[in-house]
């Protein structure tokens, strides 16, 4: 009995983040600031998008909108609420229905944005190479739309299942990280070791693997080819999804590997510091996002700098004098002639 309650202890501790050592007032600007910013490159990024009918009716374009509003929802409703925990910690009793509806927006909105960009990853190869398999309506239904939908659809209500009816009695504790309620069934069934490795393990690998055999597979049909044109469509797509692999890379890669060295035994005292900095700095793959994608968008960055350009100029143009009209005084004599 004694062992049990020392597991229950130690993944307690390992969840809770206890050695994060950033102090509050830190964790909330450095939420804070990112998130404001974020918020406003997306809606900038979605106008650009979705008000033309050409870049909005791209294939390559249609997962990026989704992981934009995705992202959206996560910084207007879960950031908010661990900004207010951050504000007044254990004093804020959250009843059990605010508890549930934020474990569910928190675990169904990351999730949702790491499979479908691992998806992303997948369809990029056939957008790249395998084009003539989206040549109909049919196929772009099946091959495009389908899977989008159908993962989106899924990963909802698999959450809700978990988070609404677990198989275990919900002990909701905050994370000590972020606030999240953190439910039983992520520590203590078996369905809490399948999601980490079906919906954070191999996803991550899937984006870092595609990704690298991305552009592995692009050098190689540039130098078999040597079409320069098609280069350059192809350098143009891949690049969008590059670019966002490396946030992946950088902050959803480590404390996946963590996770994972957890499940087989690794000792958490050596990883449980290095887990608590990669869990808290992984919500920057959707603060930094916009940024990223936006910054691949060559025709975004030159309407971008256009529209500043106009800006400073209008603030350096000179006031200029309004031109003055030279009229002619005339006047009749006597006789009706006109005398100047």
């Amino acid at each position: 009995m004694s062992d049990t309650n020392d597991t229950v202890e130690e993944e307690e501790e390992f969840y809770s983040g206890s050695d994060l050592a950033l102090s509050i007032s830190a964790r909330f600007w450095l939420y804070l600031v990112p998130n404001v910013l974020s918020i406003l490159c997306s809606f900038f990024v979605l106008y650009y998008l979705l008000f033309d009918r050409t870049r909005r009716q791209a294939l390559n374009n249609h997962v990026f909108i989704v992981l934009l509003f995705i992202g959206l929802l996560f910084e207007l409703i879960d950031i908010p609420l661990t900004l207010h925990y951050y504000r007044f910690g254990d004093s804020w009793q959250l009843t059990p229905s605010v508890s549930l509806f934020w474990t569910y927006i928190d675990f169904a909105l990351y999730t949702t944005q790491i499979i479908i960009f691992a998806w992303a990853t997948i369809e990029r190869h056939i957008l790249t190479f395998k084009f003539q398999w989206l040549s109909t309506k049919k196929k772009r239904f099946f091959i495009h739309y389908l899977p989008l939908i159908t993962l989106i659809i899924y990963i909802f209500i698999y959450c809700c299942f978990i988070i609404y009816f677990p198989p275990c009695e919900n002990s909701y504790y905050h994370s000590y990280i972020n606030g999240v309620p953190i439910p039983c069934v992520i520590e203590k069934t078996i369905i809490g070791k399948l999601d980490l490795i079906c919906h954070q393990i191999i996803p991550t690998f899937i984006i870092v693997i595609f990704s690298i055999a991305l552009g592995i597979r692009i050098l190689y049909e540039k130098n078999r080819l040597n079409q320069l044109i098609q280069w350059r469509k192809q350098r143009k797509i891949a690049i969008q999804l590059l670019n966002t692999s490396m946030l992946y890379f950088f902050f959803n890669f480590p404390w996946t590997v963590i996770d994972l060295s957890y499940e087989i035994g690794l000792s958490i005292d050596y990883i449980i510091r290095v887990r608590s900095y990669a869990y808290y700095f992984s919500c920057y793959i959707i603060f930094l996002f916009p940024f990223v994608y936006c910054g691949s968008l060559s025709g975004f960055r030159k309407k971008l700098k256009k529209f500043l350009c106009c800006q400073r100029n209008r603030r350096v143009i000179p006031l200029q004098p309004l031109p003055m009209k030279h009229v002619r005084r005339t006047r009749f004599d006597q006789n009706g002639r006109i005398i100047y």
